[in-house]
């Protein structure tokens, strides 16, 4: 019975958190992934340049990794809850304030700042309280949470379309606002968790006529910490896991900013190309939720899961520019999006692995920080290469090399945790032998 308070509870009110959580990404990430829907129309209303506009999202992009920190810190010193209700509250007005459309400034503040800032708040906590309520079933948790991301990303597409040709770019400004809203009433059901800790240390210090009012009293205290750990970027596993995310960042962003222009490149119709999108979109929607039910068997360890799919990704990237046609196109980026979806289902749970759930929080939006670094860097790197060779594939080649890097890495993190795993058994080894049999006897008995 000990045992069981002290884990999370796989299950019961968790999968409440996790469709809470899967609704989140998708008006958040999804959002984002679609916005370029509005690109055309902001850039002409405002007669920009189409460098001008891009800030937009560019603002977006940036403010949502840099704030990941601060969510994770509001998190330990509040809850989750809190904070997803605030992101969903700060995304709603991002939209809303967009809808005056004033000038390009306006935008920036707007559908760019206080945007980024809503979706930093609510896609953060949000994948951290999955973490939060399962343990065995974490895998399997994470992996429908982010599916979210692709379940909407499917269909934001057509309807925020719709939206434009009916209202205009201004009108559904408004309206994506308002769907946002419902960001609050996913943080609501976000319920925080009893810490663990308190738990334990309730059992087994209070007398057992004064436990029920002590466990009463923490079970509504979440999972927090005083702090946010910065002495994170002094562990070696963490430092080597963030470089990691990094260079896999510098690569996850290369292939849809350049599918599209190889589609045309290769005289693929535009109506064929788009199907391309929607491929990507499904087949990266089944690797999630495969990956994570196959992460739940505890077959394989999650770093192993996650190096060959990295591998699985650089080998189809390498392999996607020796395309030549619209079917051949077509296989290889369903290889690239199935490989990219395992990927992103099991990568947070590896992250819990590495730090373990007390610094959770503090490293998730560590990560977060230190990988926006390289989706700036990514897209801008691609396309230097890809003007100087006069080729979009070479942009594939650029990402598939910088994914081998990063899946050696992996190797080279999976070597520290074996050592150190190694280590701690050896140092438990003599504490296991002084127990004697009537102390065995004894636990037996609790």
């Amino acid at each position: 019975m000990h045992a069981k308070d002290r884990n999370p509870p796989d299950g019961g009110y968790g999968w409440v958190v996790v469709v809470s959580a899967f609704m989140v990404m998708g008006l958040t990430a999804a959002v984002l992934k679609t916005f370029g829907l509005f690109f055309v129309e902001i850039q002409q209303h405002f007669d920009e340049l189409a460098s001008t506009t891009s800030w937009i999202t560019s603002v977006t992009i940036a403010v949502f990794h840099l704030g990941a920190p601060v969510a994770s810190s509001l998190c330990v010193r509040y809850t989750h809850r809190a904070v997803v209700i605030t992101g969903g509250l700060l995304a709603f007005s991002g939209m809303a304030l967009g809808f005056l459309g004033l000038n390009m400034i306006w935008m920036y503040a707007t559908t760019g700042f206080l945007q980024g800032l809503g979706i930093s708040f609510s896609w953060t906590p949000a994948i951290s309280i999955v973490s939060h309520y399962f343990s065995r079933k974490r895998a399997l948790a994470n992996a429908i949470a982010s599916a979210g991301e692709c379940a909407f990303a499917f269909t934001f597409g057509p309807f925020f379309q719709w939206l434009i040709s009916q209202y205009g770019w201004k009108g559904a400004l408004l309206i994506i606002g308002g769907i946002q809203l419902n960001i609050c009433v996913c943080g609501i059901l976000m319920r925080p968790l009893a810490s663990s800790c308190l738990l334990e240390t309730s059992h087994s210090e209070t007398p057992s006529g004064s436990g029920p009012s002590r466990i009463e009293k923490e079970d509504k205290s979440p999972i927090t910490h005083k702090t946010f750990n910065w002495m994170l970027l002094r562990q070696p596993e963490f430092v080597l896991y963030a470089i990691f995310g990094i260079l896999a960042a510098m690569s996850f962003f290369v292939p849809p900013l350049f599918l599209v222009p190889l589609s045309y490149s290769l005289g693929i119709d535009e109506s064929w190309t788009a199907s391309l999108l929607s491929i990507l979109a499904l087949v990266d929607f089944a690797g999630r939720l495969l990956c994570g039910w196959y992460a739940n068997l505890h077959i394989t360890k999650p770093v192993h899961l996650l190096t060959m799919a990295i591998t699985l990704i650089s080998t189809s990237l390498m392999l996607l520019p020796l395309a030549n046609n619209y079917l051949s196109l077509a296989i290889f980026t369903g290889f690239y999006g199935f490989s990219f979806g395992t990927t992103v289902a099991v990568h947070i749970t590896v992250l819990a692995d590495v730090v373990g759930m007390p610094d959770f929080d503090s490293a998730l939006g560590l990560f977060m920080l230190i990988r926006s670094t390289g989706g700036f860097v990514g897209p801008p790197l691609a396309g230097l290469i890809v003007d100087v060779a006069g080729d979009y594939r070479a942009g594939f080649y650029m990402a598939g090399a910088t994914l081998v890097l990063s899946a050696g890495l992996l190797v080279i993190l999976d070597q520290l945790q074996q050592k150190k795993e190694r280590g701690s058994q050896t140092s438990t080894k003599p504490e296991k032998s002084t127990l004697t049999y009537p102390s065995l006897h004894l636990l037996k008995l609790q």
